[in-house]
């Protein structure tokens, strides 16, 4: 996995349960599977769109920044 995705990965995760959101509940959020969220937060993180990544952000009350934060 490229460097940039580990961020946003780690990150990602960091911001939910920093929400105290389940994959589950963040799923309900987004309006997507269940999968969908388990693979933006695995190793097979494919790629995410800007669009992915400010309903995210809203989600997850985060600046899309964020994600990328090291």
């Amino acid at each position: 996995m490229k460097p940039i995705r580990k961020l946003f990965v780690r990150n990602m995760r960091r911001l939910r349960k920093k929400n105290k959101l389940s994959q589950e509940a963040l799923a309900e959020k987004l309006d997507v599977s269940l999968r969908h969220v388990q693979r933006l937060e695995s190793k097979d993180c494919p790629s995410v769109g800007l669009d992915v990544i400010a309903k995210l952000a809203k989600a997850l009350q985060a600046k899309p920044r964020e994600f990328f934060l090291d």
